[in-house]
């Protein structure tokens, strides 16, 4: 047996049934519930989808999900960047009300606060079965692992694929990449071999899972490691597209979507399941042709013009969902949760949430719009814009750039460089690319976005003015006797005995 045969069937006799479902829920109230399978790529650029515009390869299931339900152009992410953008999914805030910051690292000894309520634990609130797959990068040590966030299952990566000694550039910091399921590291030492075929476990795990929940209630968070670099794939896929290793991996990313939708169709589960695809940021462009396309936006991952922030997305479930529409109205992965809890009648969290319910525009209910007045987007706790309808204000800020120059090949990127904005207003209706600056003829739109700025900074602070945040909450830390994340091959992670 190859050693990816041992990782694939170790894990597989490690799968846990979840538990009853709470004897206040009767059978009846869990079989009309419906699922929700929320998958979120990695670094998966906005024209990387064939209803976005992708070139080179081709989509054909996601091309199916669009036309059997409904896309939203105007799609955000809280930050483009790891686990920050997670930190907003998963819990209807932006990241930075929860203070969680980058893209944490093996060294990280913070992760999302265990008192923060999660998507999971919204529907643990009707008995769902729930579980997350693929990357987590919201703490790695125990106390902030899925399983303790209100995932009854986990399996994946506890943080980026590209955190291993193979990075290009930075291996000599990274130790070994653990792969887990549920708190137990079950390859002590991610290989190349294996990385080829996450997408493939990843996909299995979600089916298996669809199909052993089929009578009852269930969340899916299926977080895929791809299109991050390193770049893997399988060898079905392997040059296959006319784009290179990275169309090959879209390629193997639109062979899973058509794998758990062909998963609900059989399981006669496709009208009572939402489906939502999409990404946690935009394309990290310093790759080159091992790096997606944000156009026809400006920029991408690592800034907050569009390029960045804004993400394709595609929501689906027959016959409820409207087949072939177009959502043209702001919305974010912080409206998830909240719509989640509407769609369900479960209890919002007893804490300030951003997000708000887009059921209206995910169903298309004439003249819906959207229910925020404005956007905000931070680059680290820097308020850089607001979006407030078709209205992007950017404040003076630093960002990263390629200039004009290409991107690295084959899996080594070029380094940016730095360019600065001052104050800049764009029409994203006529100007999506945000390359023309209108400021000077809409003083009255600058005012009105200014005061709402002002009054958000007062919550959540704004670097870039000295102000400190007000009603922004910790991240979790460990504390004195805490298990940190320490493994010996084989053991559960609460085996090993916490030390300094």
């Amino acid at each position: 047996m190859s050693r990816t045969c041992r990782v694939w069937a170790a894990a597989s006799v490690l799968l846990v049934v979840c538990g009853t479902v709470c004897s206040s829920i009767t059978a009846k109230e869990t079989t009309d519930l419906p699922n929700f399978v929320i998958i979120f790529m990695d670094d998966m650029g906005y024209a990387d989808i064939g209803p976005f515009g992708a070139e080179g390869y081709e989509t054909p299931n996601i091309d199916r999900m669009a036309k059997e339900g409904r896309i939203f152009t105007d799609f955000y992410v809280t930050q483009a960047v790891c686990s920050a953008s997670r930190a907003g999914l998963v819990t209807g805030c932006y990241n930075v009300r929860v203070s969680i910051f980058g893209a944490l690292n093996h060294r990280a000894q913070i992760g999302l606060h265990p008192d923060e309520v999660t998507i999971a634990e919204i529907v643990k609130q009707k008995g769902y079965a729930t579980k997350c797959i693929g990357k987590w990068h919201l703490g790695h040590h125990p106390k902030f692992l899925p399983t303790n966030q209100g995932f009854d299952e986990y399996f994946g990566l506890p943080y980026s694929n590209d955190m291993w000694p193979f990075h290009p550039t930075a291996g000599k910091n990274y130790p070994d990449l653990p792969l887990m399921e549920n708190d137990r590291v079950i390859d002590e030492n991610v290989t190349h071999e294996d990385q080829n075929m996450l997408t493939t476990w990843y996909t299995e795990r979600a089916v298996e899972f669809i199909q052993r929940n089929k009578d009852r209630p269930f969340l899916l968070y299926l977080a895929h490691s791809m299109v991050h670099v390193p770049l893997h794939v399988s060898d079905r896929f392997r040059g296959k597209s006319q784009r290179g290793l990275f169309g090959d991996v879209m390629m193997e990313v639109d062979w899973s979507v058509g794998q758990i939708l062909d998963a609900l169709r059989s399981n006669n589960l496709a009208e009572k399941t939402l489906v939502i695809f999409t990404s946690d940021n935009g394309p990290w462009l310093s790759y080159g042709d091992h790096a997606g396309s944000a156009k026809p936006l400006r920029e991408g991952k690592g800034t907050m013009f569009d390029g960045g922030c804004r993400v394709s997305c595609v929501m689906w479930q027959p016959g409820t969902v409207p087949a072939g529409t177009v959502c043209r109205e702001p919305a974010m992965t912080i409206d998830i949760l909240p719509t989640i809890a509407h769609r369900i009648g479960a209890r919002l969290p007893d804490r300030k949430i951003d997000g708000q319910n887009i059921w209206p525009l995910i169903v298309g209910e004439p003249n819906a719009k959207s229910p925020h007045e404005a956007l905000f987007f931070y680059w680290g706790s820097e308020l850089q814009a607001v979006r407030m309808g078709c209205w992007k204000l950017h404040f003076p800020h630093a960002y990263q750039t390629l200039g004009g120059r290409p991107g690295g090949r084959d899996g080594n990127p070029v380094p940016y460089e730095k360019a600065e904005i001052g104050l800049s207003l764009f029409d994203l209706e006529t100007d999506p690319g945000e390359t023309t600056n209108v400021i000077d003829q809409h003083p009255d739109v600058v005012a009105r976005i200014e005061k709402l700025a002002d009054a958000m900074r007062q919550e959540l602070g704004d670097s870039a003015k000295g102000l400190k945040p007000t009603a922004a909450r910790p991240a979790g830390k460990l504390e004195e006797g805490d298990l940190r994340f320490h493994w010996e091959p084989g053991k559960p992670i609460d085996t090993v005995p916490s030390y300094p």
